[in-house]
């Protein structure tokens, strides 16, 4: 299965949110960090980024796929989730960071379920939190603590990014109906599985917003 379309589709997309959560933090860091120990270690979390996104280009390239051309399709759909998304401040930067990239890493988690071994581990891999969660679920508790009202606030923030997520992950869906198939077992019940995975979607989405105290 490691070279169907849907592989490379997973691993371009995949590339391509990299690229985009390496640029995204930079920009956070250089505009809402409040003290240079924020901007540092937002800087940190984008050099990880970087770093999944050389592993994922490098993949492709090993394939057989050229990556630009394996990205490309992915562009405009995660350009507009992010121009949708744009946080206005350092919390809402830090939810971001934390409750819509996590459900986007858990989406492409569940597609590479069923890849070939060396496949479905690059994606744990390149997935994985470096550290991502520790330091939002810190900040905005500790934010939280000292200004409770602000809950309210981040809480809907979190459902318009996940709302949001959603929306896109159905254009991508429908644009390219090989890593579509890749969420539902063959031979399997669409319905029931598609049910099956959003709720353990909605569970990890669940977990993440009780860690944040939201």
């Amino acid at each position: 299965m490691k070279d169907s379309p849907g592989v490379v589709d997973l691993l371009g997309v995949l590339a391509y949110a990299e690229l985009s959560a390496f640029a995204r933090l930079t920009d956070d860091a250089a505009a809402l960090a409040p003290s240079l120990a924020d901007r540092a270690a937002l800087s940190e979390l984008a050099v990880a980024e970087y770093g999944h996104f050389r592993l994922l280009r490098d993949q492709l390239a090993e394939l057989g796929a050229d990556p630009e051309q394996a990205m490309a399709p992915f562009v405009e759909p995660l350009d507009a989730w992010h121009a949708q998304t744009a946080p206005s401040d350092w919390l809402e930067a830090l939810v971001k960071a934390y409750v819509g990239e996590g459900i986007a890493f858990d989406f492409y988690r569940e597609a590479a379920r069923r890849l070939d071994p060396p496949i479905a581990k690059l994606v744990d891999v390149v997935s994985a939190d470096e550290g991502r969660s520790q330091f939002a679920v810190e900040r905005v508790r500790a934010a939280l603590k000292a200004d409770p009202a602000a809950s309210g606030r981040l809480a809907l923030w979190a459902r318009r990014l996940v709302g949001e997520a959603l929306s896109q992950g159905q254009r991508v869906a429908a644009a390219r109906p090989e890593l579509a198939r890749m969420l539902v077992e063959a031979g399997a019940d669409d319905q029931a599985e598609v049910s099956r995975m959003f709720a353990r979607l909605t569970e990890e989405h669940g977990k993440r917003m009780a860690a944040l105290g939201l």
